[in-house]
Order: structure tokens, then sequence, then C-alpha cells
């Protein structure tokens, strides 16, 4: 990789079709990170779809290049693990698993400590967001019959879930994402990224024990007042079975997304349960928003933007791998928190093969855009999901957030670089 940058001394002239891609892309972009606009009341799903149709409507792609911008394998990806998820939740695991934690914990610190764990094993299993969505509510449930704050729990849940999420290829989307463009074995990436998630973990539970301690020393557990729902045994134990089949495809290299397809599958086979309410359980609006996101992100890429905006900073990362490694770290961490992750993935994707050591610089990515997402409360949907999910018990305000979720950000990301050069 080159130190510098030769003839690059400002980006090139744009035609009309750049100038409206990247017109697109702007509004998009910002439908998407900010709150819904009165004169413009779009969801992100909604704002990506029109974002899809601008793209074609401004004669920036045809209809044929939208089709083939859109990353089918991640999407598959998404529906399968959302499947699997759906079934674990109509099994009643989720009510089990929340119940359990409580008369399990004892105490308010030891609940803390047993949330982190449970929420960030979870979320490496399957998808961070989709646990969020599915937890949060039988925690909210479970610290008010407890008669605990909620504040630290609902913290502990999302910053858990964003840290253990970094560990699998499945277990956020931009994981998914970077797993599709790596081709990186699941084993191979579970190992690196293993430890950093388990460090992560250690750490968050100490700054939040740490921040919380007076709250929780004057706090006591409360006895449950109300059983779960009752556990479907046969439905759980079929779908954690397929689950454990669908993890030894992944170790054993075979095609993530249609190995968790085919589990999917069998589980709706096997099951015998009406599949429409499974269906229902499935965030359709989430495989809406990356397929207009891919579309969107690949119309800017189509303007060569990105491509001379890397060009001119690629001196900056550095010639050896590890100083390439740092700066790729921290400029991950920005881009995620000024542009999403998911978009910030999809387009410095692109740039990681320039590198001196790609398959390093795409976990060190892994790393910066998946812990990036502790640092404020808009810095990941996992965190918007439980926020928004105990609105109705608690209002979590940005600062509420953010004192515990700068520390956390910076220290686990400075201490996940460490390993991970370690380990490699």
């Amino acid at each position: 990789m080159q130190a510098g940058v030769g003839g690059a001394a400002g980006l090139e002239p744009m035609g009309r079709k750049e100038i409206v891609a990247i017109a697109i892309f702007t509004v998009t972009y910002l439908l998407i990170s900010g709150r819904r606009l009165k004169v413009l009341p779009l969801n992100r799903p909604a704002a990506a779809l029109l974002g899809t149709v601008l793209m074609v409507a401004g004669g920036v792609m045809t209809p044929e290049q939208v089709y083939r911008a859109v990353d089918y394998d991640t999407l598959v990806l998404l529906l399968g693990m959302s499947l699997i998820s759906a079934y674990l939740y109509l099994a009643g695991f989720f009510d089990w698993t929340a119940d359990w934690v409580l008369k399990t914990a004892k105490t308010p610190q030891r609940l803390l400590l047993y949330l982190s764990l449970t929420s960030g094993v979870l979320s490496a299993l399957l998808v961070n967001d989709t646990i969020c969505f599915m937890l949060t509510p039988l925690v909210v449930a479970v610290v008010v019959r407890g008669r605990l704050p909620l504040l630290p729990y609902l913290l502990a849940l999302a910053m858990s879930a964003n840290l253990g999420s970094v560990a699998t290829l499945v277990g956020n989307p931009q994981n998914m994402i970077i797993g599709h463009l790596s081709q990186l074995r699941f084993l191979h990436f579970s190992a690196s990224l293993l430890p950093v998630a388990a460090a992560g973990l250690a750490i968050q539970m100490g700054i939040l024990r740490f921040g919380f301690r007076h709250v929780l020393r004057a706090a006591s557990l409360q006895a449950a007042e109300a059983a779960p729902r009752p556990l479907d045994r046969r439905l759980l134990g079929l779908t954690l079975g397929v689950l454990a089949l669908v993890f030894a495809g992944f170790l054993a290299g075979l095609n993530l997304s249609w190995t968790a397809l085919s589990g999917a599958a069998l589980v709706m086979v096997l099951a015998r349960r009406d599949t429409h309410q499974v269906l229902k359980l499935v965030d359709w609006h989430l495989l809406l928003f990356f397929a207009g996101l891919f579309v969107v992100v690949e119309g800017l890429n189509s303007t060569g933007l990105p491509n001379q905006i890397y060009a001119r900073l690629r001196g900056l990362f550095g010639v050896t791998a590890g100083a390439q490694a740092w700066n790729l770290a921290w400029f991950s961490m920005l881009g995620s928190n000024v542009f999403s992750n998911v978009p910030f993935v999809l387009v410095a994707g692109k740039w990681i093969p320039g590198f001196a050591n790609p398959a390093l610089m795409w976990k060190v990515m892994a790393l910066a855009t998946t812990f990036a997402g502790n640092l404020t409360i808009l810095g990941s949907v996992a965190n918007i999901i439980v926020v928004e999910s105990a609105r109705g018990h608690v209002e979590v305000g940005f600062w509420d957030y953010a004192q515990f979720g700068i520390p956390v950000t910076i220290l686990t990301t400075v201490v996940g670089m460490v390993i991970l050069l370690l380990v490699g």
C-alpha cells in the first residue's frame, strides 16, 4: 500500500448523474439517521425505499442495476436467523430465560451480571437487534416486578447486545455483510473476536457496576409475583437442536445464508405450528431497510466519490499493518457514528483489499463498527429498540446513556484492539 497519493490534487469534476446520486444519498441518510420529520414522516425502511425509487427515477440506476445491487446473501441470512429466533420466542424461551435470570440472581448486582452475560451470549448466537426486540419487554417486566431501577439494566441489555454480537459473523447485520464481502471462515473470525467480546463485556460490567454502585447497593431484589408462560418443551428442544446443527454447519464452512435458512425451513416443517404466527414475528421492516440501503449505497459508489475520498485519505492510514489497524479502527468508529455502521461498512468495505493485511482489517472493521454502537443512544438500532420499548416506564436521555457509553466505547475499543493484534 502506497503512503502517498499520486495525481490526486482534488476531486474529479462531476456530471449531472453523479450530483443527483450524491443528493439522493444525502437526503436518504438524513431521513434514516434523524427523527421523523413532520413534513415527511418516514421511518428508516420507508426512507431507504424512497431512496431506491429516487435512484431509478433520477436516472442514476436502472431497475436491473438495482436488482444486482441488493446483497441477497445478507438478507437470506437475516431471514433465516429471524425465523429461528421467532420459534424460540413461540416456545417461551425468552420468557423462561428472563424469569430464570431473576430467580437465580438473588441480588441486584448479580442480576446486572447475569443479564449482561445473557444478552451478550444470545446476541452472538442470534442477531443483536432481534435479541433486544425479544428481551426488552421481558427485562422491563422482570425489573419492575423485582422493584429495581430500570436504567442500569436497560443499559446493560443494549450495550451487552452490541458487545457480544461482535463474536460471530451472525451477531449483527454489519458482521453479516463483512462475512459476505471478506469470505472469512466462521471459526477463524470467532477465534479472533470471541476474546475481544469477552473482554468488552467485562469492561462494560465494571463500568456499570461502578457507575451505579450507590443505586444498586440501596436496592433489593424482590421475589417474582407471577410465573412466565409455560415452555413448549417439544418446540424448544426442536429449535435448539436445529440451531446447534446450523452452527455446526457454520463451523464446517458451509454457506452461512443457506445454512441458516435451511435450519429455519427444517423447524417450520417439523414444528407443526401455524406458520402465520412465525412469519408475523420476522422483522420484515429490517429486511426492507437493508435491501433499500444496498441500492442507495451502490448508487453513491457508482459516482466514484467514495474511491476518490479514499485515494486522498489512504496515506493517513500508514504503511504497516499495525498502524493501519489502529487508524482504521478510529476512522471506522467515527464513520459509524456519522453515517451509521451498516452504510459505512458498505462503502468502506471496498477499500479493505488495498490494505497490507486485509483479513486483519476486516476484523478491525467488525470490532470498531460494532463497539462504536455503544457511544451514544443513537449509535445502534439495538440501543433504539431498548430505549423505545421501555419508554412507557422510563425516559432515557442522551446524557443518561452517553456518560456510560463514551467510556465503555473507548475502553472496549482500545483493549479489544490490543487483544485482536495479539491474537491476529
